[in-house]
């Protein structure tokens, strides 16, 4: 499996980015408005469209609305503990057309990557990409051996990494094995549990303390919408390990998986939780429904299934369009603990909510790895 270093991107112009020096905002009732810090002054119209717009919705859960002595509106985020001036609702507008109202949301499931990236300028950014063997677009990129099936390689690969001596401001967990044979890896785990989750567990364990001197800074762990379809504790409601790695007699492929991605979730949202109060945020994302890609190598029957599906799937840029809002877009600096799916932020399954299932698999994911290799994990 190979990691991907993203070092630049060109910069580009849509007709919603703003020009340099504008900053949208909205007032107490909605309404968004523009200000022009180079001439100080602030107008209704969108200074590209001359459009004016509101926003919509109510806040999200934990958000609050106050005002500055100024009679500035911010908002407060309780669960993260930070301000802003910024609407978390900017994703979604209604523009003030009294005739045809129109609600819309700024991205979603048939947007592509480089439309997210319109307008991003991501000169000096250090990215990394966990199994990006292709679709990366007008970037510095640096090819790097990681195999995520071998916890002595993930080692090697971030001791690699250090010895460049460069930040780390986004690190996609992106690599995955589906459709597998039942197999042990040469740590003694089943592999599609380790490549998916404890792989990349170790990794950001080995690269937290770069993240951090890098803040702000940003994880994403590609999962699925096929977490939902399992569970991962006994009927007790404790974690139970023979889920996540079964033996040869109970193994299933499919379900392999599924606790797998969801695995992602609940380490996602641990992770954000210990490392939020340092400047480094953490996020899980379904890339596409039955998005077309060479994941489902390894069985005939996913091959002829996904070959059939594919007029219907996502394309390569439309799954990954996800995973780069995550890893770009200003409105989510600083917010993290989350799950999206088609650009848009929706709720996991309860299991995957759950923060003493979090706890419990982070503890686990440490004893395995201490375990196989005989030291601390971080």
């Amino acid at each position: 499996m190979v990691a991907l270093r993203y070092a630049g991107l060109d910069d580009t112009d849509s007709e919603d980015e703003l020009p340099p020096g504008w900053e949208e905002r909205t007032t107490k009732d909605g309404w968004v408005y523009y200000a022009n810090h180079t001439e100080e002054k602030t107008q209704w119209e969108h200074p590209k469209t001359g459009k004016r717009k509101r926003v919509a919705g109510d806040l999200p859960y934990g958000w609050e609305q106050e005002t500055d002595e100024n009679g500035q509106v911010f908002f407060v985020d309780h669960i993260n503990k930070r301000t802003t001036y910024l609407d978390p609702r900017l994703a979604f507008t209604v523009d003030d057309n009294p005739t045809k109202p129109t609600t819309r949301q700024r991205y979603d499931g048939s947007t592509t990557a480089m439309e997210i990236l319109q307008g991003r300028d991501f000169t000096g950014k250090v990215v990394v990409v966990t199994g990006a063997n292709s679709g990366i677009h007008k970037a510095k990129v640096e090819a790097m051996t990681l195999d995520l099936a071998l916890l002595r390689s993930v080692q090697h690969f971030a001791e690699a990494f250090k010895a460049k001596n460069v930040p780390l401001h986004v690190l996609v967990c992106n690599a995955a094995a589906f459709a597998l044979s039942w197999s042990l890896t040469k740590d003694g785990l089943e592999t599609i549990f380790q490549v998916n989750h404890l792989g990349h567990f170790y990794l950001v364990q080995l690269l937290q303390d770069v993240l951090c001197r890098s803040a702000p800074a940003r994880v994403i762990v590609v999962s699925s919408e096929s977490h939902r379809f399992t569970d991962i504790n006994d009927s007790l409601g404790t974690l139970d390990f023979s889920r996540l790695s079964p033996s040869k007699s109970d193994y299933w492929a499919m379900l392999a998986y599924n606790r797998s991605k969801l695995c992602n979730i609940l380490f996602s949202n641990e992770l954000h939780r210990r490392l939020s109060p340092r400047g480094v945020t953490s996020n899980a994302v379904h890339p596409g429904n039955m998005m077309y890609s060479n994941i489902h190598r390894g069985w005939w029957v996913y091959t002829l299934l996904f070959t059939l599906a594919r007029p219907f799937t996502k394309s390569m840029q439309q799954g990954a369009a996800t995973t780069v809002y995550c890893a770009a877009a200003p409105e989510l600096e600083g917010l993290g603990g989350m799950y999206f799916n088609n650009c848009c932020r929706c709720m996991p399954s309860p299991e995957a909510q759950s923060e003493e299932t979090a706890r419990a698999l982070w503890a686990l994911s440490e004893r395995l790895i201490q375990e196989r290799l005989g030291s601390q994990s971080g």
